[in-house]
């Protein structure tokens, strides 16, 4: 079993899944969002990443409760070409390969897309997730995709996986078997529980990696 040192378990307890694909980060004095939905607040974000341009990803009525003339807007074009309405310190255009850095926050975009059910996400698309590095600890929010061939050359400690199979894995066992590919100490399942995927899922996910991987369940 890889195991999680406390630096790794520090970032891990900092995470906030908000629903859905919905994450938060706090780092330091910085608050992240990923894909922010159905927010039941308003915490002011300092940078916002967004994956593609689905409504539960890019998802305008909750980016501007979050949104100020100080944030980082990072997303892909299509997103940022319907963001004439959202006040931000800078907007910055994503694809897969896309590497910045913001407030000391290492940013990279990785591929996400489907390998089955490609009508969802295809390739094409050129949708991301991203890896950000914290203090040394990479933390990769996987985006919407399947289980994927990029995923093997990656090396993170915290790994946020969709466990929904309708658009997204195609199995928990599937979802399972990508956070051993990204060779992640802490796994955290999200996207379940809305519109697919259950608890019960994200108990399955944590039982098939039991003695491999912690699994953190929001």
């Amino acid at each position: 079993m890889k195991t999680a040192d406390p630096k790794v378990e520090k970032v891990a307890n900092n995470i906030d899944w908000l629903g859905q694909a919905a994450v938060r980060i706090h780092y330091h004095n910085l608050i992240i969002y990923i894909d922010p939905y159905q927010l039941k607040d308003s915490i002011k974000a300092d940078i916002i990443l967004i994956t593609h341009s689905h409504q539960d990803h890019w998802s305008k009525s909750d980016i501007k409760k979050i949104i100020t003339s100080k944030t980082t807007l990072i997303a892909p074009q299509a997103c940022l070409d319907e963001s004439t309405d959202l006040p931000a310190k800078k907007k910055i255009a994503s694809i897969p390969g896309f590497i910045t850095n913001i407030d000391g926050i290492h940013i990279e975009a990785v591929p996400a897309y489907n390998v089955v059910k490609t009508k969802f996400h295809p390739k094409s698309n050129r949708w991301v997730g991203y890896i950000l590095t914290l203090d040394g600890i990479k933390v990769y929010h996987t985006g919407d995709t399947e289980r994927i061939p990029e995923m093997k050359n990656l090396n993170v400690d915290i790994v946020m996986l969709p466990l929904g199979q309708t658009y997204t894995m195609n199995s928990v066992e599937e979802a399972a078997e990508t956070a051993l590919d990204v060779k992640a100490s802490i796994a955290i399942p999200i996207h379940f529980g809305l519109y697919e995927g259950t608890m019960a899922d994200a108990e399955k996910f944590k039982e098939l990696l039991n003695g491999k991987i912690t699994v953190e369940i929001k």
